[in-house]
């Protein structure tokens, strides 16, 4: 039985014995009832109720439960509705005494002339109490009175929007006076109370006092205005006011003919502005602190286009402003400018130093070299001193040749403003500079100084004296023969070892014979005749056809020369022979060794060509037999025998790949290795030389790991030969890597290029290995697995440069090697592009 209906059967029986025993004691209690108010009818009840069967106990029993519930829920009812309905009462009366307050504080508020608007901030609509006359210009409607713009101008409703932000940001109170569009004034007081924002409007018409005070200053104001108004009037230069909305309320008869209206009240009547939006827009903009605005603009008036000084000032009232022309001042100007900065660029380009002074004497325009060379200071030069008083600044900074009278020697400086010619003097300042300084009066008062700064030409002089004598040592010391003829062919320069090497006396020299008469004195067979000949020609010849030239010589002693002629700008023609004899003996000692040296290597590689052919043959037998014995159908062997044999295959496979590259190495040195082109599918050739390697990859336990597109495609190449080279990188990297280790091979195609890359994580190549791993019998052995012929990547170089491409190899040790073979795509094209 489930635990559930256990349950449920206990709680039931308890219940039932529950009510029995209520039952019962309720029966009891109905005995004892009736037996205490009618003694006979007890024994009659007390019969009933023992008559009574359990059931009809518990139906008597539940309906008096049901009535003692009713009877409490109705007394408990009838006491909730009597306390609702003295709280009911409390309530009502509460709302009546505070709506009586409220009547009562509206009533006070109605009372004054005055208008409130209070915001709460809960986001509802304003409350608004009190009135105002009709004459004073507030709307009554709420709706038109919170529309300020709607009853107040533009600027006071603007003012009082402003300060209204100003309050409700920040609480900072406000008390103005704002104007109605009636022409009525109203008195604005802002203030917060109790979390709430309140505006009062009071009408200020009434106050009389007021009133007369400003219709007398209004009289004055107006008087004064008018008088203001009749002078500009009369004046020729556009003038006009602006109320403070901006608007044009008075121009003079000058601006009407500026923009073409015939009075200025029909100006006044359509708005015309004189400025054009650029101008206005700028005004606006350019306003100093006190609303000032002063700039001159180009406008057009009258149909011309002029440049106006406009000045425009601008108040809370409003503003006026006025525009001269300024058109033939202002191109005067610009001509007076143009011409100025015309001579101060060109002054300032010159590199010597000029200052112009006044009839004044006052320093009028300097240029940079002025500035560079006596580096004063540029606020004292835009002071425009006195010519003394520079001279005295320049003193003072100890930049003035030394003088032991300063003052006569200052005022026979000073003398050239009384000259009528320019004056020149040498100053030789302590720095050791040289200046060259001319003063030159003009014709109407002033001076103009040009310092020329001549220290750099008189160390160049000097250097250039110099200069000649080293030169003259130089060549009378050199080895070499030098000789210059000039360009009438006479000898003007030469060294002794000239006069040496041809044997020429030096009194016969110093008489600058002519080429031919040097000829004539040096040659004394026919190569030296004919030599010297051609010399004479490149001397002697035009100047179109003058071009260096060089050439042996051989003498009749066996002394072997390379002269050389050599065409100089200024007509002349250099000579100069070098002695070569020990030089050509030694080179063709060189030669015969190299010569034999070539011979030796071509016999060493027919010697290793004919060695590897004889090889081959016998080791293909070699490998033949080991296969027959290994084929069971030719008798079993023992395992050890079987192991025999393989290690015969082994061996003889790998002596017979030597003797590959060997005879492939040899091929390449003979210059006889062509290769087989044709379209070659890269995916496929990279499967087949892994697929070669395979049983070798197990063996070392080595994951290989391709990365070859699918969109690789195909390229021009020697399938076998690419094949071969994707063969050894492999192997090598399968050798030098480590068990459980791993191998990469990337393919990758980019622009008409295909690149190979073979990446092994093994024990890397050390750095004085690297640079010889492309050499033919050079490994790196790391263990007895790992030991090879070195003879793999030299056939790798070995094809791919055949192929036209690059080997590239990076390894560090401890960390793996990456060799990258990159292959022209089309090795033709790559071949024509080179020729180009």
């Amino acid at each position: 039985m489930p635990k559930g209906g256990g349950d449920g059967a206990r709680n039931r029986a308890a219940w039932r014995d529950w009510s029995l025993k209520k039952i019962q004691l309720s029966g009891t209690a109905l005995v004892g009832l009736a037996a205490s108010m009618r003694p006979a009818s007890a024994d009659v009840l007390s019969d009933t109720l023992a008559a009574i069967n359990p059931d009809m106990m518990i139906l008597f029993g539940a309906l008096g439960g049901m009535c003692a519930f009713a009877i409490t829920t109705a007394a408990v009812l009838i006491r909730h509705r009597r306390q609702s309905a003295d709280l009911t009462e409390a309530l009502e009366k509460e709302k009546s005494d505070l709506k009586f307050r409220v009547d009562r504080l509206e009533a006070m508020l109605n009372t004054d002339e005055q208008r409130v608007i209070v915001w709460t901030g809960n986001g509802a609509m304003p409350q608004i109490w009190g009135i105002l006359p009709d004459k004073s210009g507030v709307p009554r409607p709420p709706a038109q009175l919170l529309a300020f713009g709607s009853w107040l101008t533009a600027k006071c409703a603007g003012d009082l929007e402003r300060h209204l932000d100003m309050l409700f940001r920040s609480g900072e109170t406000f008390s103005t006076t704002l104007k109605t569009r009636t022409g009525s004034y109203v008195e604005a007081h802002g203030r917060t109370t109790g979390g709430a924002v309140v505006l009062r409007l009071r009408d200020l018409t009434g106050e009389r006092q007021m009133q007369a005070e400003l219709a007398a200053r209004n009289a004055k104001i107006s008087g004064e205005l008018h008088m203001l108004h009749s002078l500009l009037d009369a004046m020729p230069a556009p003038a006009w006011q602006r109320d403070a909305e901006g608007n044009l309320i008075w121009a003079n008869q000058a601006y009407a003919e500026a923009v073409e209206m015939p009075n200025a009240e029909q100006v006044i009547q359509d708005g015309t502005a004189f400025l054009d939006a650029a101008a206005r827009t700028a005004m606006a903009v350019q306003r100093d602190e006190d609303g000032c605005f002063n700039a001159r603009i180009p406008i057009v008036a009258c149909g011309e286009r002029c440049v106006f000084e406009v000045t425009d000032v601008n108040a809370n009232v409003g503003g006026a402003g006025i525009a001269v022309d300024i058109s033939e001042m202002e191109q005067a100007r610009k001509e007076l400018n143009r011409a100025e900065d015309f001579h101060g660029r060109t002054l300032d380009q010159l590199a010597a130093a000029v200052a112009i002074y006044g009839s004044d004497r006052k320093l009028q325009f300097y240029n940079a070299a002025f500035r560079q060379l006596w580096d004063l200071d540029p606020a004292f030069l835009e002071s425009r001193p006195e010519d003394g008083a520079v001279l005295d600044a320049l003193r003072a900074a100890r930049k003035l040749p030394e003088q032991a009278d300063y003052r006569v020697w200052r005022n026979k400086m000073l003398e050239s403003y009384q000259s009528l010619e320019a004056k020149e003097n040498w100053w030789h300042l302590p720095d050791g500079r040289t200046l060259r300084v001319i003063a030159n009066p003009h014709s109407q008062g002033g001076v103009t100084y040009i310092y020329e700064n001549v220290t750099e030409q008189l160390d160049l002089e000097s250097r250039y004296n110099a200069l000649a004598r080293v030169q003259g040592e130089t060549l009378d010391n050199l080895s070499e023969a030098v000789a210059v003829f000039g360009s009438d062919g006479k000898l003007r320069l030469w060294n002794p070892a000239f006069g040496k090497i041809w044997r020429l006396e030096e009194d016969q020299l110093a008489e600058l014979p002519h080429v031919k008469e040097v000829v004539s004195a040096c040659t004394l067979n026919d190569v030296e005749k004919e030599a010297w000949e051609q010399l004479a020609g490149n001397v002697t010849g035009l100047l179109d056809n003058r071009t260096q030239k060089v050439s042996r010589l051989e003498r009749h002693n066996g002394d072997v020369l390379d002269y050389a002629t050599v065409p100089l700008p200024d007509g002349g023609t250099l000579v100069t022979f070098v002695d070569v004899t020990d030089s050509v003996n030694v080179e063709r000692a060189l030669v015969e060794k190299n010569e034999a040296l070539e011979q030796a290597d071509q016999i060493k590689n027919a010697f290793i060509q004919h060695v590897s052919y004889e090889l081959r043959s016998p080791l293909t037998n070699i490998i033949g037999f080991a296969q027959l014995l290994s084929d069971p159908k030719f008798g079993d062997l023992s395992d050890k025998q079987s192991e025999y044999a393989d290690y015969i295959q082994s061996s003889s496979s790998a002596l017979l790949a030597i003797i590959n590259d060997i005879l492939d190495l040899a091929t390449l040195d003979a210059g006889i290795m062509e290769l087989d082109l044709g379209e070659v599918d890269v995916a496929s050739t990279v499967s087949a030389a892994v697929e070669g390697l395979k049983d070798r990859i197990a063996e070392a336990r080595i994951t290989l790991q391709t990365h070859v597109p699918s969109d690789i495609g195909n390229m021009i190449a020697d399938e076998k030969r690419l094949r071969q080279v994707l063969f050894n990188l492999i192997s090598n990297a399968v050798r030098y890597s480590e068990p459980d280790g791993v191998v990469d091979v990337t393919c990758a195609r980019e622009n008409d290029t295909v690149s190979f890359v073979v990446k092994d994580h093994g024990y890397g190549i050390p750095a004085e290995i690297l640079t010889q791993v492309f050499n033919r019998f050079v490994g790196h052995d790391t263990g007895a697995r790992r030991q090879g012929a070195g003879l793999g990547l030299a056939i790798v170089k070995s094809f791919v440069e055949l192929h036209g491409g690059t080997v590239d190899i990076v390894s560090l040790e401890g960390t793996g090697t990456t060799v990258t073979c990159t292959f022209p795509a089309r090795p033709d094209l790559a071949d024509q592009d080179a020729a180009e």
